[in-house]
Parts: structure tokens; C-alpha cells; sequence
């Protein structure tokens, strides 16, 4: 609601937040390896991988767009709670916190399809792809906006997978 149609802005803010969850899963997931003294069938290296993809979406964010200010103010309060927050759920609930942080995936590839339409529509600038979208994804050198969302959408739609099979593995 906060940031309404800014896309850019609000996929700043976001992004802070969606990395937490698979840095939890997978501190969560760790211990619980050692506590067993058993295997993790992966589960580990699948949530640790997704918290560092979703920290490349905000790096790539962060060269398109300068966070003011008060935007850094509500990624500080909202990792703070979130963070807590979700350690708790996950805790208690490890199936059900993955299958919510499916349905934020289900979210975040909708509202990355509406800022697409809007590059594709002249609503938001096509500006060239950051450097570290082109590293990271292997982009042609000369890829554009439209390029970093649509590998970013594709990453969400991993995400989304990801977490609905493992909410389905740990129910």
C-alpha cells in the first residue's frame, strides 16, 4: 500500500524482507540436522540459495534506485519484526511457514508481471540493466530493464515451487 504503483521502490523494501525467510529455514534447518545427527535431504543448501538469489534482487534494486531516507527506516523495523516473527512461526510450524512464504512468491510474480506491463506500456523507464543483473543472470550485455524482471520473475516462480514442496514434505 506504502508504495503503491513505484515498483522499483517498493521491490527495494521487499526484497530486504524476502531473503529472511530462507536464511531462517535454513539456520532452522541446520540445527535441526545436528540435533538429529541426520540428513537434511537438501533442504538447507535450497533455502540458503533462495536468500542469497532474493539478496542479488535487492543489490540489482539497489542500482536502479536510492532508497531514502524513510525507506531504510521501514527495512530496518520491518526485517526486525519479520525476522522474529518468522522464526517464531517457523519454529513451531516449519510446513506452514514455507507454505505462506509460497503464497508471498505467488505475489511477488504477480506484482513483478504488472511492473513489467508497465515497462512494456512506457509506464517506467527502460533503463539498462545494472552490471551486477548482467553478471549474476548472464544477461546479454546490453539488457534492459525488462530483461533483470523477467529473470527476477522467473526466480519467484522457483521460490514459489520451492517452498510449496517443502511446506508439502514437512506437513
Amino acid at each position: 500500500m506504502f508504495f503503491a504503483r513505484r515498483y522499483d521502490h517498493r521491490a527495494v523494501v521487499l526484497e530486504t524482507v524476502a531473503a529472511l525467510p530462507g536464511m531462517v529455514g535454513g539456520a532452522l534447518q541446520h540445527l535441526r540436522s545436528l540435533r538429529r545427527m541426520e540428513g537434511d535431504h537438501g533442504r538447507i543448501r535450497i533455502l540458503l540459495d533462495e536468500a542469497e538469489n532474493e539478496r542479488m534482487h535487492l543489490m540489482t534494486f539497489m542500482e536502479i534506485v536510492q532508497p531514502s531516507r524513510w525507506e531504510r527506516l521501514l527495512v530496518l523495523l520491518t526485517q526486525g519484526v519479520f525476522y522474529n516473527l518468522y522464526f517464531l512461526f517457523y519454529l513451531f510450524f516449519p510446513g506452514a511457514a514455507h507454505r505462506v512464504i509460497g503464497y508471498f512468491e505467488e505475489e511477488a510474480i504477480c506484482s513483478y508481471t504488472e511492473y513489467l506491463a508497465g515497462v512494456d506500456n512506457g509506464t517506467y523507464a527502460n533503463v539498462p540493466a545494472p552490471r551486477i543483473a548482467i553478471e549474476y543472470w548472464h544477461l546479454d550485455p546490453e539488457a534492459r530493464l525488462r530483461e533483470v524482471i523477467i529473470a527476477i520473475r522467473g526466480d519467484e516462480t522457483r521460490h514459489r515451487d520451492a517452498n510449496h514442496d517443502l511446506a508439502d514434505e514437512l506437513a
